[in-house]
């Protein structure tokens, strides 16, 4: 009797061998993170943009220059570090199973172009008074690029996989969900930033330069803050709650979400600023708007998506406003001057800069949105 030949075992998988490819929507999750650090990291790299002019050196003189004469361990951690996360999202958001040689090719790919960045970023940094081109910053970059794009070329199957999970356990099936993590994600990187309110973004006047329009009484303020802060709350709960599914226990994921923002916001103040200001933020205007914002915003979250997503837009127009109307508090400017004069003065410019801008990108976003729901 002929016996049916049986099926070889499959060989191993190759070391280059691409994942299977990872669904569209975690695809377009990568390369909008990809194009939001880059975006940052072009800030931090060129802040703050002014004084340009010709030193009368060669732009490329740097590359092989010798050791710099002032740095610091902290410097060069920085340095290798802000490349990480641009090497692991460009490698994974070039879809390595389209490229020839797979995931090699996208690790390399991820390498180049994050060492032509830095390489970028040093040259221009020629024509800042304020910035030194360094070798040794480009070599740090290049090293930061790589350990990101190996730990994509790595783990990456695993880690679409892992998002994949937990997408379809939380995340609700939204049209453009994934602009709308990468906004609660900027919101989150405001909150590093101890010169901000409280959960507050569109304050314009550093941007413009322009004077508090209200001046400063203990009263007025504390009116102001707790009303801004309280709108903020309504809308980045609404933003939240929309791109969450119905099963995820949204209320238990939002009280998370919130704790993590003050966890945030309460370690960056103690790092940046001083320990003994880890709690500066609790004010009692801040109290009484994460009260208020809390409470609204649970009576909000009855109502139907549209209507919440029609509410946020007016929170967040209204919150925009009035942070521009609050006058600054001479006490926080005051316990802010270390954080002025210290190592992160870029990193200042550059939360602040995603802070002032940050409700001009989230209202089109929530229109976008409310139009599909």
């Amino acid at each position: 009797m002929e016996q049916t030949p049986r099926p070889s075992p499959s060989a191993p998988a190759r070391a280059n061998e691409s994942p299977a490819p990872p669904p569209a929507r975690l695809l377009r999750l990568s390369r909008y993170l990809a194009l939001a650090y880059l975006v940052l990291i072009i800030y931090a790299s060129l802040y703050p943009f002014a004084n340009w002019r010709d030193l009368g050196v060669s732009p490329l003189e740097f590359i092989d220059a010798a050791w710099p004469r002032y740095w610091t361990v902290f410097d060069l951690m920085v340095n290798v570090l802000a490349y990480v996360p641009l090497g692991f999202l460009l490698a994974l958001a070039l879809e390595p199973r389209r490229l020839p040689g797979g995931r090699w090719t996208a690790t390399l790919v991820a390498l180049l172009l994050g060492s032509l960045l830095s390489l970028a970023m040093e040259f221009l940094q020629n024509w800042l008074p304020s910035r030194v081109s360094s070798n040794l910053d480009l070599a740090c970059n290049t090293a930061g690029t790589a350990i990101g794009a190996v730990i994509a070329f790595s783990s990456g199957r695993q880690i679409f996989r892992r998002i994949g999970e937990i997408q379809q356990t939380l995340l609700a099936p939204l049209e453009h969900l994934e602009l709308g993590l990468v906004l609660l994600g900027t919101w989150l990187l405001t909150q590093l930033s101890p010169e901000t309110l409280l959960f507050t973004t569109g304050d314009l006047r550093s941007v413009l330069e322009l004077t508090p329009a209200v001046p400063y009484a203990a009263h007025s303020f504390f009116v102001l803050e707790a009303s801004v802060i309280a709108l903020n709350t309504i809308v980045i709960g609404l933003l939240a709650r929309t791109l969450l599914a119905d099963q995820a226990a949204p209320h238990l994921a939002l009280l998370l979400f919130f704790v993590l923002a003050l966890a945030i916001r309460t370690f960056a103040a103690a790092v940046l600023v001083a320990p003994q200001e880890a709690f500066a933020w609790l004010t009692p205007g801040a109290e009484l708007g994460l009260l208020i914002g809390g409470v609204l915003l649970s009576l909000l979250l009855l109502l139907p998506a549209p209507i919440r997503i029609a509410l946020a837009g007016v929170a967040l127009m209204a919150g925009s406003a009035l942070v521009n109307l609050t006058p600054a508090n001479p006490y926080s400017e005051a316990a802010l001057a270390a954080w002025r004069q210290g190592h992160f003065l870029n990193f200042n410019g550059l939360t602040r800069w995603v802070a002032s801008f940050w409700p001009f990108i989230a209202l089109p976003y929530l229109t976008l949105v409310g139009r599909h729901l």
